[in-house]
């Protein structure tokens, strides 16, 4: 080594590099807030519980909305997602959960198993996210939940469609969105997630107790 003394540009930017490493080691994470859907389960006549079981697949999402995104369409064609404001799953186990909740709350049925349950139950409830986004609408900011529903007969082998597939049926919800911010969003689709699962549980025990009469012995 010669011992000469580094230059002095070399030593400001060693400074400065320094100083860039501790303020970027000093920044705060960003905090990322995720929600999930609140509400009371939906209110549904007072029935006797049928002796089936009913077992309820995970939903699947259409691909333009399968993810954790907050998402809102602030004109046709667009979506847009709010920063760093997301839902703590995807919308289809999001969507599932709820409604396997709600049936077991309804009791309805001798029992409501999920997809990954060993038990057999002879109805089968498929279904899919279509829609769950903001929407900005003339009348104002609403939410918009839309979903599909498959009810199955497993009495009868896939070949017998006709028989096996009890109804297949589309729902859609949309709730104003009095408060447009991602804490809004998630109230008004928990609001909407209420009302469809009302009218899907409804159907579903509309559907099976029909089946059940028919092919009583």
């Amino acid at each position: 080594m010669n011992g000469r003394t580094p230059p002095l540009w070399c030593l400001i930017l060693a400074l400065l590099a320094l100083l860039l490493m501790a303020g970027a080691c000093s920044r705060p994470p960003i905090l990322v807030q995720r929600y999930v859907l609140e509400y009371p389960a939906p209110a549904v006549p007072r029935q006797a519980p049928l002796p089936e079981a009913v077992k309820v697949h995970q939903f699947a999402a259409a691909e333009a909305i399968n993810t954790t995104a907050m998402l809102y369409r602030p004109d046709a064609y667009q979506r847009q997602a709010y920063v760093y404001h997301q839902w703590r799953i995807t919308p289809g186990p999001l969507v599932t959960d709820s409604l396997v909740r709600d049936l077991r709350q309804a009791g309805l049925f001798q029992a409501v198993f999920t997809e990954d349950s060993p038990d057999r139950a002879r109805f089968r409830v498929e279904g899919g996210v279509t829609e769950m986004q903001e929407e900005n609408y003339p009348a104002g900011w609403q939410a918009v939940l839309g979903l599909s529903i498959t009810l199955l007969d497993t009495h009868y082998p896939p070949r017998e469609v006709s028989r096996r597939v009890m109804f297949q049926k589309s729902y859609r919800a949309v709730e104003p969105m009095p408060d447009q911010t991602p804490q809004g969003l998630a109230a008004a689709i928990s609001r909407a997630m209420s009302r469809l699962s009302g009218e899907i549980i409804n159907d579903i025990y509309r559907a099976a107790s029909t089946r059940l009469a028919e092919t009583a012995p």
